[in-house]
């Protein structure tokens, strides 16, 4: 054990301290030792969960027994699923953002609203001290840091992990060492479960060449025979699964629910972190990539193909810039209306096919399809023009490759 986790030197190797501190509590390994190490260096520990979606009840209540057993002053869960929707996971839809044509950022999108929901409780306690259980490694460090240096600047951040720069196994043998022992070794996948996905970590995704086994994947294939399912978005949102309408949060749940029974949505992305290093993490993220892709389809037939162009890299902007933890800058706003004014016809069905381990998309309905037959149908007959009309056409519209061409002698 490092000397900086004994008990005369706990909690940042800072001498016995005492105010309110709000510790971003998720009961892992991490934050159990943030929990017991700040506790007994004196501070009065507010220990706070934010769920953000993929905790039952009981899960939560065994959180916050378990929160009082590290010594804790008073326990808070705060069910921001709702929040987190409305503020992120609406805009990645609209966005069909997926992070290097992979990932759905199912944990970095939870993150941003756990930061902020956090931070606003301790300012409602007057808490002097904020802690979280990030490695100095990690993009969650600089996602929450971001967040309460912006929105609470006169609050301390204290972050026991990361400065004593602790290990697993270091962190294990002082909470043995303080009669709290749950077994930790077992854990062999770390997993972070959320309304937009599962992320799922483990030895294997530290190396390139490795895949994570079936069985590391919290779903498991239940069903086999194909299943029909129909989605019904308004102005792109998702307000109905099957007919059954319902906010689109619980959507996201329903469909959930039965595209990991087909062990839908599992890879392994591999990216740039905002530390500078390359990262690799499985998931599972079965709604998330149904709904993108069912979405985007929908947009392929209602938008024009300059809104399509532009809301590509817009989008691209978006996702990474929420990813490297600048959702509080104010050009997330300008981009989120653009987003939203965007999605004004993108209303109508799309009908999904799930199958084991994959889905497909088998067409929309829509009243805004723009593939209207009255103008004509590509390949076929043309019924809006002339055929005249269309030599002048591209008589004109090749005049500008002719010209340059020309005057550059390169044919």
């Amino acid at each position: 054990m490092k000397e900086a986790t004994n008990s005369s030197s706990e909690a940042q190797s800072q001498s016995k301290k005492s105010g309110k501190l709000v510790l971003a509590y998720s009961g892992g390994l991490d934050t159990s030792y943030c929990a017991v190490s700040l506790s007994k260096a004196g501070y009065e520990v507010h220990s706070v969960s934010v769920n953000t979606g993929g905790f039952s009840s009981e899960e939560i209540e065994h959180i916050e027994s378990n929160a009082y057993k590290m010594g804790v002053s008073t326990y808070k869960n705060i069910d921001a699923v709702a929040s987190y929707y409305e503020k992120v996971i609406k805009y990645l839809i609209f966005g069909n953002v997926l992070k290097n044509n992979t990932y759905p950022l199912s944990v970095s999108a939870e993150r941003i609203i756990q930061a902020i929901e956090i931070v606003e409780y301790a300012k409602s306690i007057d808490a002097q001290f904020i802690a979280h259980g990030s490695t100095g490694a990690g993009n969650d460090q600089v996602r929450f840091d971001m967040i309460f240096q912006t929105l609470a600047p006169h609050i301390e951040i204290i972050t026991p992990i990361r400065d004593q720069k602790l290990t697993r196994q270091e962190e294990i043998d002082y909470l043995k060492q303080h009669g709290v022992d749950s077994s930790w070794e077992k854990s062999k996948y770390s997993i972070n479960k959320g309304l937009w996905g599962t992320s799922v970590g483990g030895e294997e995704t530290l190396t390139s060449e490795k895949p994570l086994p079936d069985s590391a994947y919290p779903s498991q294939l239940k069903h086999s025979d194909p299943e029909k399912v129909l989605l019904r978005f308004l102005e792109g949102e998702l307000v109905a699964v099957n007919g059954v309408e319902n906010s689109p949060e619980i959507n996201i749940e329903v469909l959930n629910d039965m595209a990991s029974a087909y062990a839908i949505g599992r890879d392994i992305h591999v990216g740039d972190t905002i530390v500078g290093i390359k990262g690799r993490v499985g998931f599972e993220a079965p709604a998330a990539l149904v709904i993108i892709k069912a979405h985007h389809l929908l947009e392929k037939h209602t938008l024009t193909k300059w809104q399509l162009q532009h809301k590509d890299y817009l989008s691209s902007f978006y996702g990474m810039h929420l990813h490297e933890g600048q959702y509080l800058d104010p050009v997330m706003r300008n981009m989120e209306a653009f987003l939203e004014s965007s999605q004004a016809q993108v209303s109508g069905e799309v009908i999904v096919t799930l199958k084991p381990y994959h889905f497909s998309l088998d067409g929309i309905r829509s009243e805004h399809d723009l593939m209207n037959a009255k103008f004509g149908a590509y390949g076929e007959v043309n019924s809006g023009w002339t055929a005249e009309e269309a030599k002048g056409f591209i008589k004109i519209f090749a005049n500008q490759n002719k010209i340059y061409h020309q005057v550059n002698q390169t044919l």
